[in-house]
C-alpha cells in the first residue's frame, strides 16, 4: 500500500508505547531455545522476531526466513550446533544476495558442515548439525556484528566453549556487548579483552524471566519528529538510561539536533529545545549505522548539512541503504553524495512536495522519511514494510494527529 502523509499539527504532544527491541528479542529467543527454562516478557512483535520464533520451534527441513537478516545469521549458528538436525536455510531474493560466507567459514573452523545450494557465499545453505568440540575461531573484526553475536550466542552450549579472536578494528561493539551482557544475565561466564572474546561452557542455567527493553532504533523516528516540530514533548516507554542497545546513542546525537531527553520510571521524554542554534553535524556512526537514515532525513528537514561516516555495513542490509538514500533524497531536491562508507548532505531549505519515496523492501526507509510530513506532504510506497520491525508505526503516528490516507 502507498500512504500519503501530511499534518497541520506542528506542536506534538503524546505518549507512545514502543514494542520490545528486535535485537534483544532475537538474541533471547535463541537463548530460550538453548535453555528452555527461561521466560521472556515484552518481546518484539516484529516480522523478524516472529520468523525467528517460528523457525526455532518448528521442525521443517526448509527454513525460510524471508527478509530477516538477523534470523539468517543467528539461526545458521544455531542449527550448525544442533546435533543430528539437517536444514536448508533460505530467504527472499534479496536475502539470497546478502553474504553469509564469513559466518559459514567461521563455523567451518569448528568442524561444522555447511554447503551452498546455489551460489557460493550466499543463501540458501544446507546445514548438517553436529556436536562441536573445537573451540577456537578467528574472524575479521570489521564484519557485521551479527556474525560475531551468532557465534557467541551458541558458544556456551559447545563442549569446550569458544575463544573468538577478532582481527583488525572491531565494528558495532555495542551489539557485541549487548550479546555478552545477556549471556552474563544468565550467569554464563564471558570475557572480552583486547580482540579476544571468550564464552565458557554451561550446560544449564537457572530459571529466570528476561524482560526485553523497548527498541531504540524504533525510538529514532520520534527523535526526528521532535527535532522537526515547532514545539514537542513525546514520552516513550519502556526505556533505560543505561541501555544495552547501541542506538541509545540517539540521546547524545540528537542533543546536537535540538532534542533534550530525560528519564523517569522506565520512560523517556523527548522535548524540543527552544531557540536552538543549528549547524552542520559530523557524526561517526560505526557503532550505530542503523540510525543513519533517520539522521540524514532529520538534517534535510532542518535545512542543515551533515557528514556521516562509519556506514560500510549499510550496503549489505535489506537494500544498499546508501544508494537508496542518495536516490530518494535527490528526488526531494537534496544535494547528497555517498561513498562506500559515508554520506554528505549539503544544507538546503528547499524540499520538494508530494514526492513518492520508494522503500526497497526496507522498513527503515519507510519510517525514516515519515517525519518529513511535518514539512511537506510526502508519499511512502509499500508502507506495509514497517511490519518487519515496528508493525504499529503508522497507528502511532496517527495518535500524534498525522493525517495518513491510502492511495
Amino acid at each position: 500500500m502507498n500512504l500519503l502523509l501530511q499534518t497541520t499539527q506542528h506542536n506534538l504532544k503524546g505518549q507512545i508505547a514502543v514494542t520490545g527491541s528486535k535485537s534483544e528479542t532475537n538474541r533471547l529467543l535463541l537463548l530460550k531455545a538453548l535453555f528452555p527454562n527461561i521466560t521472556l516478557a515484552n518481546t518484539s512483535n516484529s516480522d523478524d522476531s516472529e520468523v525467528m520464533q517460528k523457525a526455532l520451534i518448528g521442525n521443517d527441513e526448509i527454513v525460510d526466513i524471508h527478509h530477516a537478516g538477523t534470523a539468517m545469521r543467528f539461526l545458521t549458528a544455531y542449527f550448525a550446533v544442533n546435533e543430528g538436525r539437517e536444514v536448508v536455510m533460505t530467504g527472499s531474493s534479496r536475502m539470497q544476495e546478502r553474504p553469509i560466507k564469513i559466518l559459514v567459514e567461521a563455523l567451518g573452523q569448528l568442524g561444522v558442515e555447511i554447503s551452498y545450494e546455489k551460489e557460493e557465499g550466499y543463501p540458501p545453505i544446507r546445514i548438517k548439525g553436529k556436536k562441536v568440540s573445537a573451540s577456537k575461531v578467528t574472524l575479521a573484526a570489521n564484519v557485521s556484528s551479527q556474525y560475531i553475536s551468532a557465534l557467541l550466542l551458541v558458544a556456551s552450549k559447545l563442549e569446550n566453549g569458544l575463544e573468538l579472536t577478532l582481527e583488525g578494528e572491531i565494528t558495532s561493539i555495542p551489539y557485541i556487548k549487548m550479546t555478552l551482557a545477556l549471556l552474563n544475565d544468565l550467569d554464563i561466564q564471558t570475557s572480552f579483552e583486547g580482540n579476544v572474546i571468550k564464552v565458557y561452557p554451561k550446560a544449564a542455567v537457572a530459571s529466570k524471566e528476561m524482560v526485553v527493553e523497548s527498541d531504540w532504533s524504533s525510538a529514532s523516528y520520534f527523535f526526528s519528529l521532535v527535532a522537526l516540530a515547532d514545539t514537542a514533548s513525546i514520552t516513550l516507554s519502556s526505556y533505560k538510561e543505561n541501555s544495552l542497545q547501541g542506538d541509545s546513542e540517539l540521546v547524545s546525537l540528537y542533543e546536537k539536533l535540538g532534542v533534550q531527553t530525560t528519564f523517569q520510571d522506565n520512560k523517556m521524554t523527548l522535548v524540543k529545545q527552544e531557540n536552538f542554534k543549528y549547524e552542520t553535524v559530523n557524526f561517526e556512526l560505526n557503532n550505530t549505522p542503523d540510525i543513519a537514515q533517520t539522521i540524514v532525513v532529520t538534517c534535510l528537514g532542518l535545512g542543515i548539512g551533515c557528514h556521516l561516516t562509519g556506514l560500510h555495513t549499510l550496503k549489505i542490509k535489506e537494500t544498499d541503504r546508501l544508494e537508496a538514500l542518495r536516490i530518494e533524497l535527490t528526488k526531494l531536491g537534496a544535494n547528497i553524495s555517498v561513498t562506500n562508507d559515508s554520506l554528505t548532505l549539503v544544507a538546503s531549505e528547499n524540499i520538494n512536495h508530494n514526492v513518492k519515496i520508494a522503500t526497497y523492501n526496507d522498513h527503515r526507509m519507510a519510517m525514516a522519511f515519515a517525519p518529513l510530513a511535518l514539512k511537506v506532504p510526502i508519499i511512502i510506497e509499500n508502507a506495509e514494510v514497517v511490519s518487519k520491525s515496528y508493525p504499529d508505526f503508522w497507528n502511532d503516528l496517527k495518535t500524534l494527529n498525522f493525517q495518513i490516507s491510502e492511495l
